[in-house]
């Protein structure tokens, strides 16, 4: 449902041009592969959790791109496991559309 509306609220910008990972590795590989200038990463994903894959992507980039963790985990403490794990910022599930409108205004600003 997250790949859904996330899809649905981003596509209402117009202007971004949108990609998703099946999973963790695939997450890796594209990041690997492909200039992106933003990642939302969801932090509970197959094969390869988005902790893991933000921690191989950061081990090998030529270029830091920001990641954003997307998580239904908001309890004490899972923002700073994200921090750590290398993301450069949090989303909270359910998303809001005005919170997601905040971060691309913070990491891709002309685009929001």
């Amino acid at each position: 449902m997250c790949r859904k509306l996330l899809k649905a609220f981003l596509s209402r910008l117009g202007t971004l041009e949108i990609e998703f990972a099946e999973n963790g590795r695939e997450a890796v590989e594209m990041a690997r592969t492909a200039a992106y200038d933003l990642i939302f990463m969801n932090v509970a994903m197959p094969e390869v959790d988005g902790l893991e894959a933000t921690q191989t992507i950061r081990s090998t980039e030529e270029r830091r791109v920001p990641i954003v963790a997307l998580t239904a985990a908001v309890m004490e403490g899972a923002q700073q496991t994200c921090l750590r794990a290398g993301m450069d910022d949090f989303l909270g599930k359910p998303l809001s559309r005005e919170d997601l409108r905040t971060t691309l205004e913070r990491w891709l600003p002309q685009c929001a």
